[in-house]
Parts: C-alpha cells; structure tokens; sequence
C-alpha cells in the first residue's frame, strides 16, 4: 500500500523546507527550500561546517555580505545535487524595503550561481513580499532570473505578485493558523478550525481559485506547515514545501488522500475580479492586522537570523 507521501506526490509537486541534505535523501522531494533560518541552524551542525570554512578558504578578502551569499550558494549547489528540481535561495531580508538593492543582491546571487556552473531555471531568489519585494521581482523576471515570493499572508500581495509575473509565492499557512489561535486565545476550538475549516488553508485556497480561476500562471506552493491536517487539506496546490518531521509523518502513513483543490473546481467557483496596484496594495493589506503583523514579524525575525548568521561568518573568519 502507498503512503501518505507517496499518494500526495500524485497530486501535488513536494518540496522539502529544509537546509538538512540527509532529509533530502530521504524524502526524495523534487525542489527543496531554504530561509536564513534553516541556513543558521544547518551550518552550525559539524556536517555542514566544511561547507562554510571552504567559502572562507577560497574567498578570504571578500566583502562579509558576499561571503554570506556563496555560502546560500554552496548550500544551494549541494541541495541541486540531490534535488532533481530547483532551490530557492534568499535575499537578506534587511532589503525587504529597498528595491533596488533587493535586485542587486539577486543578479549577485544568480551570478554567482551561473559561474558555478548551474543554470538560473534551477534557481528561485526568495524575496519577502512587501511592494518594493514584488517590484524587485518584476524587474527579475523581465530578466529571466524566477523569483519565490515568501512571508506571503493574504490576496492583495498575491495579486500585486501575478501582475509582476512572479514564478511562484509561499503563502504561509502555520503562520496564518498561529496568528488566529493566539487572537482567540481560551475562545479558539481547534476542532472547527481543522483541515479545510484552517484560516491558513482557506487563505491558500482562496489564492489559488483565483489563480486558476483567471489563468494566472503563477504557480501557489502551501507553505509553513504545522499539522499534516493543513497539507492534506491543500492536496491538489501546485506546491507543498514540508518539513522533515511532517515528510515523515506522511511516509509513515498510509491513510487515503484525495485532492481537495483543482482547477476544475476553482474555474467552477471563480470569484470576482479585482484592480491590483500600490494603492490598493497598500489600503488592503493595512486594512489585514494578521497579514500586515506577521509579514513585519517575519521580516524581523529572518533579519535576526541573518545578524545572528553574519555574526557566525565573522568569528569563523577571524578564527574566534
């Protein structure tokens, strides 16, 4: 009998939301993704040291920013040799407001990829999605180079990222279900917001039957998990990037999964359409407390890891 991830496979591209390579073998997943965070707590592992005092050997007078991108880099390269998909790879997230530099710091990225032999289709840059996020993209992709809108919570910034033509977004789905659940508090009953009735899950699906619904070729990839309820209820979402611990919960599983969401159902049920621009951008998401609060929490906390991983390169060079 096929497992839970087996079957999930059949109806959803799985996308392993880790920087750990044996979790990778493991699950077999077809892209993989990673975010300062990940990146922080795989290099301190003794496994994936070398990776980063290689990056210091080769590149000893390199600037600290640049020594931090190869070392995305590297990671990227040996997530490429195990993945027969793409990685995303991210941009500092102290340029979440600046444009600009935001595409400066992908066409780095990008090229330092390129001179290590590996295609920029393998690659997705992850860039947060605030409005000077999405128009970095737009200039991206004009160029060829295929952005990952993350910290994605709500329909306006999935809006302003199909008019950029964005390759993908990660709308997150646990992030979504936390900031509910804390705002209930004692009134939350966790019974009624399972599976398809989760605020994260209805916010994904409301995504994606808009997508389809209008043809937007922008792909949806669930993201941010924290239950297999949440992925069995998106089964059917072009993308599903997991972690380690709930890819094995799913391998472990061999209980029966459908598709819950189709192009079919959401051209059956498309809603109405709606202007996208920075007004509205900036009106629809003010007017969202949970999108607006947990994309400047996420904001803050992948710059803290960043900080925290810059602070790592900087003792590692200076042999502290």
């Amino acid at each position: 009998m096929s497992s839970e991830l087996e079957s999930l496979r059949a109806l959803t591209t799985v996308v392993a939301d880790t920087g750990d390579f044996e979790a990778m073998r493991a699950y077999r997943p077809t892209d993989a993704t990673t975010n300062p965070s990940l990146i922080l707590k795989a290099v301190q592992q003794d496994a994936y040291r070398p990776l980063l005092e290689q990056v210091l050997r080769d590149h000893p007078g390199a600037a600290l920013a640049e020594q931090v991108d190869r070392l995305l880099v590297a990671f990227g390269r040996e997530i490429l040799a195990i993945v027969p998909g793409r990685v995303s790879t991210e941009v500092d997230a102290r340029l979440s407001f600046d444009t600009q530099a935001s595409i400066e710091r992908a066409r780095q990225i990008i090229g330092l990829y390129e001179r290590a032999g590996i295609e920029r289709e393998r690659v997705l840059i992850k860039l947060a999605s605030t409005w000077e996020g999405i128009q970095a993209a737009r200039v991206l992709q004009a160029e060829g180079i295929h952005c990952n809108l993350t910290l994605l919570f709500s329909l306006p910034q999935a809006l302003a990222c199909a008019q950029a033509k964005v390759t993908l977004i990660s709308p997150f789905v646990g992030r979504i279900y936390d900031w509910f659940k804390k705002s209930a508090g004692a009134d939350w009953d966790e019974a009624a917001h399972a599976g398809p009735d989760d605020p994260g899950v209805r916010s994904v699906e409301r995504i994606y039957t808009y997508y389809k619904a209008y043809d937007i070729p922008t792909q949806v990839m669930g993201a941010s998990f924290r239950n297999i309820g949440q992925i069995r209820a998106l089964a059917g979402c072009d993308l599903l990037t997991i972690s380690p611990e709930l890819l094995g919960r799913l391998a472990a599983s061999t209980a029966p999964l459908t598709a819950r969401l189709s192009i079919e159902s959401a051209k059956a049920e498309a809603p109405a359409w709606q202007a996208s621009n920075e007004v509205a951008f900036r009106t629809e998401l003010n007017q969202d407390a949970m999108a607006t609060e947990k994309l400047a929490e996420g904001i803050r906390a992948f710059t803290a890891d960043a900080i925290k991983l810059d602070a790592l390169v900087t003792r590692s060079r200076d042999g502290g």
